[in-house]
């Protein structure tokens, strides 16, 4: 069987953590599909990029159209998702939140990639293996001033996650209980990224803490999170539902 009938859905894969992801999974030799707003750095046989603003759902509707024959091909051996994509949000306290700045953080963050859950859940065979990676951080489990539209919106999608793995193992489920499932909420950490450096530009209320990550040298490359990413994409038994960060097992 060739090694290339292991598909993956990336999003964000224009740079930092999602482009690593894209091309760790690429040098095991899956099929992957990008979706970002910018055509990524690399390019490479058994990759294909779709160019869209996840925040913009009427088109990522169509996008999904599109995706759902390719999911449901029963030629593949595997099939992965990784939400990758993130709005790093307003930067400023709550007291400050704007409604329409705070719900493209929240398309973007927790709608999109919920909705693309759905799709890949519903659409893929149901004999084929399925793991999904919602890239997460520790500002979805504990409050950290100035970035509350950003961990709330990834917070709704670390309920999510959880919700998704119970429904998938339920046997109320439509169709029954789906075998082989795992659901992953990953935080990988201070990575070297430019959301990274929007965090500690400026001179804005709060954004110290970001600073005093890249001055004690605590950022980790991109490539170090991915594989810890594609490891799991691979694996086998595991729980309906992780939450892990990087480092952690």
């Amino acid at each position: 069987m060739p090694s290339n009938v292991r598909f993956a859905i990336v999003t964000g894969t224009s740079s930092g953590l999602g482009a690593a992801i894209a091309q760790a999974l690429l040098a095991e030799h899956w099929t992957v599909i990008g979706m970002s707003r910018r055509m990524p750095v690399f390019s490479a046989p058994g990759y294909r990029h779709v160019v869209i603003d996840l925040g913009d759902l009427a088109r990522l509707r169509e996008v999904a159209n599109e995706l759902a024959p390719i999911v449901a091909d029963r030629k593949w051996s595997r099939i992965g998702l990784v939400n990758n994509a993130g709005a790093i949000g307003s930067m400023r306290g709550l007291e400050r939140a704007d409604p329409i700045r705070m719900a493209s953080v929240f398309a973007v963050n927790a709608v999109a990639p919920i909705f693309l859950c759905g799709l890949v859940a519903r659409t893929a065979p149901g004999a084929t293996p399925l793991r999904i990676v919602n890239v997460s951080t520790g500002a979805a489990v504990q409050p950290i001033p100035g970035i509350g539209d950003y961990g709330s919106s990834k917070a709704a999608l670390r309920l999510a996650s959880m919700t998704l793995a119970a429904e998938l193992g339920s046997n109320e489920r439509p169709g029954g209980a789906r075998p082989n499932a795992a659901v992953l909420s990953y935080a990988p950490g201070v990575v070297d990224t430019a959301m990274q450096e929007s965090a500690r530009a400026g001179d804005r209320p709060w954004n110290r803490l970001f600073v005093d990550f890249h001055a004690q040298g605590r950022l980790v490359p991109a490539e170090a999170p991915a594989r810890e990413v594609v490891e799991f994409l691979s694996g086998d038994g595991e729980q309906p539902f992780l939450e892990r960060r990087f480092g952690e097992r």
